[in-house]
C-alpha cells in the first residue's frame, strides 16, 4: 500500500475519533484529550529513555502531567470547585524536589524535560476545552480549527510535492518548501469561506482572520517539531499512527496553533 494511501486511512479514523469526541459532549472531549495526552506524555518520554544521564522517570513523569491535565480539567467541567486549582503549585515543587531522591548529576537538564510538556503539550489541549467551553458552539469553532489546519497541511504536501524547489527552512526541515507552504496558506481562505457558509457562529471576517493566524502557526508548530526531533536524531516521535508516526507528530501544528486561535476568540469576542 502507498505511503498515501496508509496516511489517508489513517487520518480518516484518527479525524474521525477526534472529530466524533468533540461533536459529543464536552465530557467525552475530555476524555478523548486524556488519551491524547497519555499517549503524548508517554511518547515524549520515552525519547529520552536510551540516555541515563537526561532521562526522566517515565512513569512518574507522565502521572503528574496527567494530573496537571486532570485538575484543569475538572475545573473547567465544573466537577470540582476552582479552589483545586491551588493544588497546580504544590504539585509542581513536588515534581522538583522528586530529583532529590535520584541519584542523576543533570537535574536541571531532568527537570526542565518533565515540566517542559506542561506547557508546550498539556495546556494547548485545557485550552481547547476551553474554547468548547466557554463558547457558544464551541465545538463549531474547534471543528474549524483543526479543518483550516489539515487543509492548509494537506494541501502545502500535495503542492510542494508537485511544484516545491526552494527548501522552506533547510537546517530544519529540508523536505519543507515555500511553494507547498504559500499553496497551504492560499487554500486556508476558500476554506475559511466554506466555514463560515456551513456554521452557524462567528463572522466572515472571523474565520478570515482565523486562517491568516492558523495557516503560520502551523507550520511553524510543525517545524518547531522538526527541529526536536532533528535535535534527536529521530524522524519520528512514534509509530502509533501508520504514515503520520507518533501522537506528538499528529498534533504538532495543533498545540502551536491553539494559543493563538485561543487569543484571536478572546479578542473577538471583546469587541464584538
Amino acid at each position: 500500500m502507498s505511503e498515501l494511501a496508509i496516511r489517508s486511512i489513517t487520518g480518516f479514523f484518527f479525524g474521525t475519533f477526534l472529530l466524533g469526541s468533540i461533536l459529543l459532549d464536552e465530557k467525552m472531549q475530555a476524555l478523548a484529550f486524556l488519551l491524547f495526552i497519555i499517549l503524548g506524555l508517554w511518547e515524549y518520554f520515552g525519547l529520552f529513555k536510551s540516555n541515563e544521564k537526561y532521562a526522566p522517570p517515565r512513569y512518574l513523569s507522565t502521572i503528574t502531567g496527567v494530573c496537571f491535565y486532570l485538575i484543569i480539567a475538572f475545573v473547567q467541567l465544573d466537577l470540582l470547585d476552582v479552589f483545586i486549582l491551588k493544588l497546580i503549585p504544590p504539585l509542581c515543587f513536588c515534581v522538583l524536589l522528586s530529583e532529590l531522591f535520584r541519584k542523576n548529576n543533570q537535574p536541571i537538564i531532568v527537570l526542565s524535560l518533565v515540566l517542559f510538556p506542561w506547557i508546550y503539550f498539556i495546556l494547548p489541549f485545557n485550552l481547547m476545552l476551553e474554547i468548547a467551553i466557554q463558547n457558544k458552539l464551541g465545538y463549531v469553532l474547534l471543528i474549524g480549527m483543526f479543518s483550516l489546519i489539515w487543509i492548509n497541511d494537506s494541501m502545502a504536501y500535495f503542492i510542494g510535492k508537485a511544484y516545491g524547489k526552494k527548501p522552506l527552512f533547510f537546517r530544519v526541515s529540508p523536505n519543507k518548501t515555500w511553494e507547498g507552504t504559500i499553496g497551504g496558506f492560499l487554500f486556508s481562505f476558500p476554506a475559511a469561506v466554506l466555514i463560515y457558509l456551513f456554521s452557524d457562529t462567528m463572522s466572515l471576517s472571523f474565520w478570515l482572520i482565523a486562517a491568516l493566524i492558523i495557516s503560520p502557526c502551523a507550520v511553524l508548530g510543525d517545524l518547531l517539531e522538526s527541529l526536536f526531533k532533528r535535535s534527536l536524531n529521530i524522524k519520528d516521535t512514534g509509530n502509533i499512527l501508520p504514515g503520520h508516526g507518533g501522537i506528538l507528530d499528529r498534533f504538532d501544528a495543533v498545540v502551536f496553533t491553539v494559543p493563538f486561535f485561543y487569543l484571536w476568540i478572546e479578542i473577538y469576542n471583546y469587541l464584538f
